[in-house]
Parts: structure tokens; C-alpha cells; sequence
């Protein structure tokens, strides 16, 4: 009886020990894992190692670079059409073969060169065409018509004109029969046209006369061509006579209403009137004619 009491405790034992074996070997077989697993660290460190620099590949890659390629006669040609062409341009004068063939290559065929550039402007709008034993570039014939150059002519003023214009400067509003009595000669109706086409003068009323005749002053343009700020700027009679610009003939007396002169009507006033101000007085010329 005692004996079987200790067989079923020896086999009770026998799975409990065989169990803290297996559990014993299991946690050894773990460590073993954790141990030969590399440090990230170092794997980081060996899979970003710089490898050594060889200087003998520089020098490959250097004997490697293609040499300067020698242009082609297709090239070299393309060049010298370009350089004619522009040394063309550029110049003010006509250029001549041996002023073209000096600023080339030796043995370069100009005659060639500037036959090839006539053909390739002869449709265009200039063309190369040789003047006076030159070359140069010129407008196409057939579009002359249309590069006419616009210019305005100055147009030297009679003597006739300058004297009126001197008489409405100084005399300013001034009527035709009262120019005419200053200077003694009648005065044909085309000066007066002409100094107001050329806006030298302008109409500036009409005096309280019979026929309303129309009165003529300065337009803005005449003192700026003169460089004056105003009519006062004018010469007197000291400076004009210290000139030589005053004849001998006495002083002429010009009669005038004491009434100013009257408006021009709406539809004769065609150019901006003379601003010169309400409170101005007239220059010290036009009191002595007065």
C-alpha cells in the first residue's frame, strides 16, 4: 500500500518537472535572440560608411574630357556672312572690298560673301546694294514713296511781316488801318493771314469804330519763341534806340476810343485768346501811342 502512495507521487512530479524544463529553456533561447540582434546604431553606422576617394578616377574622368572640336568650313562660313553683314550695318559709310577683306580671315572670298547677303535681302525691305565703289545697306525702292521724311520748313519772314509783327507787339490790340498808319505803306491782308497761320498773332476783339474792325495781339507762342515771361519784357524805347532799331521819323499818333474794344463773337473766336489779365497795364509803348 505504501509503495503505490509513492508511484502516484512520483508521476504527479514527473510532468510538473519536465514542464519548469521546458519553461527554463524557452527563456534561454530568448536571451540568445536578443543578444545576436545588431544595435541599430551600428547598422546605421556600417551601411553609411564613406568609402575611401580615389584620386586615379579624377584624373580618368579629367583624360576623358573631349578635346576643342575644330569648326567646320559649313561654319566658319556661316561666321563670316554674319560679320560682313554686320560690319555692314554698322558703319555710316559704304564699306569697300579691301576695308571688308582687312577685318576677315586671311583668304576669305568677300565677293562671295556679299552676293550671298544681296540675294538674301533682295526680297526684303532693305537691300545691299553697292554706291560708289562700296557697300551698303539701302530701303527697297518700290517702298520710297512710303518713307518720304516729314520736317516742318522754317520760312524766313518778309520785311513787311516783321514790321507788323514789331507794331502788334508793341501796340497791341491793334487793327489793320491802325498798322497801316504806323508805317506809313498800306499793308496787304495775306501779312496778317500768314502771322496768324504761323500763330504769331490772333485776333483779340473788335473796336468800337465804324465797320467793327478787328483787332490783333501776341499769341502765347511769340513770347516763348522770344524767351519773354510777359509783354513788359519787351526792349524799350532806350534799348531800341541804343540798337539802331528806331527810324527818325516822328512819333506817330494813333487815335482809339476811350471805350474798350468789343468781345469777338462766338463763332469768331477759332484760337485761344491772350490771357493777359484784367489788372495789367498795356506796355509803356502802347501809353505813348495812346
Amino acid at each position: 500500500m505504501t509503495d503505490t502512495i509513492d508511484d502516484n507521487n512520483n508521476a504527479l512530479q514527473a510532468p510538473a518537472a519536465e514542464d519548469e524544463a521546458a519553461q527554463a529553456a524557452a527563456s534561454e533561447a530568448a536571451e540568445d535572440e536578443v543578444t545576436e540582434t545588431p544595435a541599430p546604431d551600428a547598422a546605421e553606422d556600417e551601411g553609411t560608411e564613406t568609402p575611401d576617394h580615389d584620386p586615379a578616377e579624377d584624373e580618368v574622368v579629367e583624360s576623358a574630357a573631349p578635346e576643342a572640336v575644330e569648326p567646320s568650313p559649313e561654319d566658319r562660313h556661316a561666321h563670316n556672312l554674319r560679320l560682313v553683314e554686320a560690319l555692314i550695318f554698322a558703319s555710316a559709310n559704304t564699306l569697300s572690298l579691301d576695308a571688308l577683306a582687312d577685318r576677315l580671315p586671311p583668304d576669305t572670298d568677300v565677293e562671295a560673301l556679299l552676293a550671298e547677303l544681296a540675294e538674301h535681302y533682295a526680297a526684303r525691305g532693305v537691300n545691299l546694294v553697292k554706291v560708289a565703289g562700296g557697300y551698303g545697306f539701302r530701303t527697297a525702292p518700290d517702298l520710297a514713296q512710303r518713307l518720304k521724311i516729314e520736317q516742318p520748313i522754317n520760312r524766313k519772314l518778309s520785311r513787311a511781316a516783321v514790321e507788323t509783327l514789331a507794331i502788334v507787339a508793341y501796340h497791341q490790340p491793334v487793327t489793320r488801318a491802325e498798322i497801316e498808319q504806323i508805317r506809313g505803306v498800306g499793308l496787304s491782308k495775306g501779312t496778317l493771314d500768314f502771322l496768324f497761320e504761323q500763330n504769331w498773332i490772333l485776333p483779340m476783339g473788335r473796336r468800337r469804330a465804324p465797320g467793327k474792325p478787328v483787332t490783333w495781339g501776341t499769341t502765347p507762342f511769340f513770347l516763348e519763341h522770344f524767351g519773354l515771361s510777359a509783354l513788359e519784357d519787351l526792349p524799350g524805347h532806350d534799348e531800341l534806340k541804343a540798337a539802331g532799331l528806331l527810324d527818325a521819323r516822328a512819333e506817330v499818333s494813333i487815335y482809339r476810343p476811350e471805350e474798350a474794344d468789343l468781345p469777338l463773337e462766338d463763332d469768331e473766336d477759332t484760337t485761344e485768346p491772350l490771357d493777359t489779365g484784367a489788372d495789367e497795364s498795356p506796355p509803356k509803348e502802347t501809353q505813348a501811342a495812346e
